[in-house]
């Protein structure tokens, strides 16, 4: 009989279940409110527990960056790092999407880059992963690539094709996170190549298709980076990516991408080939249309850059002249914001390579740029200095423009900037200006030395360089020296020779050169310490240059005494005036002092100082032939007659111009007297036969004239001694040899001094043993020439020392000179 299942109630009665067994744990659901002890279960070894420990997490992290902290000092993150790679899927993507909101935390990034636990996330980005994964993982990257250290361990563990891959990701957020990671990558030079090799561009492009505006303004960014790059550029080229950028442009409902879409343009368009592509199918003019047409400052800013960098193209200027982008230019720079100004002109100093531009800016530009060296800006003055810098740069007809747009004074007072590029641009363009004589005037009536000192004492190399130059261009003037030396212009510029700057030490050289254009310029030049600097640049081969050559040998020719100490001869250029006197040869590194220091010394048994001086200190005229004794001036009379019996009888003039000296010359302590007295105590010395009354004569004759004027008076003025004698003879001379028409017939009797009165050139020679002449050049004309048709010059010799007056020929100068010493 079987056995039915009882019944109660109509009812079927349910069996009783069976006790579990006594071995198993009962489960037990756990509900805890303390983050500690969810971390604890991360040790788990049950799947079930870990997922759901990590969903918990991921929950309190997403609540704040205090969470996150806490989580790590909980010490969360170390085993959250092996769970990345477990076994369980669900454990795996929950991990994940920790590191993906714990990796914004900076003390979490350190972690992780300790733990190493990048090649664990970049293997969440293989393709057989879910989507969910993708997302956070690339999330975590995008977060870790913000440092440098991390971008190194991405690129390194091959994290970016993965991420290239991801970008035609269906999804939107593992698209913006895989962007913006390698947006973080490409800032490294090596990340970019890698972009090109793996032709990233297209993926890149696509994404500017995206509705989200974040994806498309990352990978205009992106673009933008690696775009700096020419194969980069050609590759976006060759996808018709300038197509995509100016269909952005064109479209009004995305201006929150123009400003990035103009860069990317700006660094297209540096390249002929695009530049050419894109005029060809229209788009440089749509680009120029848009920048003149548009209202909001940065995208016309962003314009402006874009012409500059194209611009430094000389084919690009061509194109750009052709589409007349001068016209959009002048429209920018009136523009309110400053941003917009300032690369308005960088484009224009850019374009002004351009001759068809120079000429444009010449009746439109300048004036503007004039009045935004006005600016209260800093930065808006040295891009308009920049600009008229350029403009005016060989360019007369655009200096011209400046000045007439008063620009002037504007350019001074930008000297005083703050900027040291706005003080160098209105150097240059002063100096510009200055190449014009009439501008110069101007330039020199507004104070411009003044303004220069501070220039010149800047610590920019660029500054003193242009600052120098400025010096030289307008300081061509003996007013303008003047002004120079009174404001203390002259101290830094001796001091800017010893620079270290190559363009710096030739500028200061050629400054030094324009202001040494007279006597008392080169004196206190040569006070200042300029000859014995420029002399040590010339010794140097890597220093030297030929504007301290011609700086040296100009600061000479205009200290005639000390050139002739130096070096023993003065060429037939060197025109002796009063005030010349011979102090001897001096040694290499001797200084030579001025004449006033010299006279305040005491007599003693040395070799005189011979002094060349037919100036009075009260102006009178010459005096005669015939007078027997001259008021000098100095408060006593000299007697002269037999100095002009001598002249008449003799016509000598020995020792005056073209002193002598003895076989050993001392180099310091020398005895300074009037020229007739040098002249008598070198007849002693040289034995000329006078008699021993008549030279303790001249000895006591000498010691009784005073050596300066106004002696115990220090308030007067000090003159130099004057000698009456020297006076007559070139008024004889002149009287006399002038009408006479043969030069060969004028220069017997004559000597340096006196031929220089007179205007015949001749040279003085100092040769040894004391002994000095004069040389002159004289054409030959019954003589065939050589070279140039032009007939050989013969060389005469003056006797100075024993015989003024006669002449010998050189034919072999060293046999016939020696034979005549």
């Amino acid at each position: 009989m079987t056995e039915k299942v009882p019944r109660r109630m109509g009812k079927k009665i349910k069996k009783e279940a069976e006790p579990p067994p006594k071995d198993v744990f009962d489960p037990l659901t756990i509900e805890s409110k303390k983050a500690a002890t969810v971390v604890l279960m991360l040790n788990s070894p049950e799947e079930e527990i870990l997922a759901k420990a990590c969903e918990a997490i991921y929950r309190f992290a997403l609540k704040g960056e205090e969470n996150k902290a806490t989580l790590l000092e909980l010490g969360a993150v170390e085993p959250l790092t092996k769970l990345l790679t477990h076994e369980d899927k669900i454990v795996r993507r929950n991990a994940t999407m920790i590191f993906g909101i714990l990796a914004s935390n900076n003390d979490v990034k350190k972690l992780l880059r300790e733990l190493d636990v990048m090649n664990s996330v970049i293997a969440q980005l293989a393709p057989e992963e879910e989507v969910v994964i993708h997302e956070f993982a690339s999330l975590c990257l995008a977060n870790m690539s913000a440092e440098y250290t991390s971008k190194v361990q991405i690129f390194e563990h091959g994290g970016l094709e993965p991420l290239i891959r991801l970008l035609s990701s269906p999804d939107p957020d593992v698209k913006k996170n895989s962007i913006e990671c390698i947006y973080n990558l490409v800032q490294d030079f090596q990340c970019r190549a890698t972009i090109q090799e793996l032709n990233a561009i297209p993926s890149i492009l696509e994404l500017l298709k995206s509705e989200y505006p974040i994806i498309q303004l990352l990978a205009l960014k992106t673009l933008g980076v690696i775009t700096n790059d020419k194969e980069s550029r050609a590759m976006l080229r060759d996808s018709q990516g300038m197509d995509l950028l100016i269909k952005i442009l064109e479209t009004k409902e995305l201006n929150d991408l123009h400003i990035e879409a103009l860069s990317v343009i700006a660094n297209c368009l540096e390249d002929m080939d695009t530049m050419v592509l894109i005029q060809q199918t229209g788009g440089l003019k749509k680009l120029l249309a848009f920048a003149e047409n548009s209202t909001i400052p940065d995208i016309q800013k962003n314009a402006a850059k874009a012409i500059t960098k194209a611009a430094y193209d000389p084919e690009n200027r061509k194109l750009f002249h052709e589409q007349e982008v001068e016209k959009c230019l002048i429209v920018l720079l009136s523009s309110e914001s400053d941003g917009t100004k300032i690369a308005a002109s960088q484009a224009i100093s850019a374009m002004s390579e351009h001759s068809g531009s120079k000429e444009f800016f010449n009746h439109q530009g300048i004036p503007q740029l004039i009045q935004l060296l006005k600016s209260d800006n800093e930065e808006v003055r040295e891009a308009a200095a920049l600009a008229l810098a350029n403009l005016t740069t060989c360019n007369p007809a655009n200096a011209n423009a400046a000045a007439e747009a008063d620009g002037i004074d504007p350019l001074i007072n930008t000297l005083s900037s703050k900027r040291d590029g706005a003080i160098a641009n209105a150097a240059t363009v002063l100096t510009n200006m200055a190449t014009q004589e009439a501008l110069r005037v101007s330039i020199q009536s507004h104070d411009v030395m003044g303004a220069l000192l501070n220039p010149l004492r800047s610590a920019n190399t660029v500054v003193q360089s242009k600052a120098t130059l400025a010096v030289a261009a307008t300081a061509c003037d003996a007013e303008a020296r003047v002004e120079l030396r009174n404001s203390g212009g002259l101290e830094p510029l001796v001091e800017l020779l010893r620079s270290k700057n190559d363009e710096v030490r030739r500028h200061a050289s050629w400054a030094v050169m324009v202001c040494a254009g007279d006597e008392l310029m080169a004196t206190e030049l040569c006070r200042l310490g300029a000859l014995d600097i420029l002399e040590e640049i010339n010794l140097s081969v890597s220093r030297k240059n030929k504007f301290s050559e011609a700086a040296y040998n100009k600061l000479l020719n205009n200290n005639l005494s000390l050139k002739y100490s130096q070096t023993g001869y003065l060429s037939s250029s060197n025109i002796i005036g009063d005030g010349f006197y011979d102090y001897g040869r001096i040694n290499p590194g001797t200084k030579l002092l001025p004449l006033k220091d010299l006279c305040l010394q005491e007599p003693n048994d040395l070799r005189a100082i011979l002094l060349v001086n037919s100036k009075s200190s009260d102006i009178s005229p010459p005096p005669s032939t015939e007078d027997k004794s001259s008021d000098i001036g100095y408060g006593r009379s000299i007697s002269s007659s037999s100095s002009l019996r001598r002249a008449s009888k003799e016509k000598t003039s020995a020792g005056v111009g073209s002193p002598t000296e003895e076989k050993s010359e001392p180099t310091s302590g020398r005895n300074t007297a009037l020229s007739k007295s040098a002249t008598k105590e070198k007849g002693l010395r040289k034995g000329r036969g006078k008699k021993e009354e008549e030279k303790v004569k001249e000895e006591e004759e000498l010691m009784t004239v005073p050596k300066w004027a106004g002696e115990g008076s220090p308030e007067k003025e000090w003159y130099p001694p004057f000698d009456p004698d020297f006076c007559v003879y070139v008024y004889e001379v002149t009287k006399s040899l002038l009408p006479i028409n043969s030069i060969k017939e004028q220069i017997e009797a004559l000597a340096k001094a006196l031929a220089d009165k007179i205007g015949i050139g001749c040279s003085l020679v100092r040769g040894e043993y004391g002994r000095a002449w004069n040389e002159v050049k004289l054409m030959n004309k019954s003589q065939k020439g050589v070279i140039g048709g032009l007939p050989p010059p013969e060389v005469y010799l003056v006797d100075l020392m024993f015989h003024p007056g006669g002449l010998i020929k050189l034919k072999s100068r060293e046999a016939d000179l020696y034979r005549f010493l």
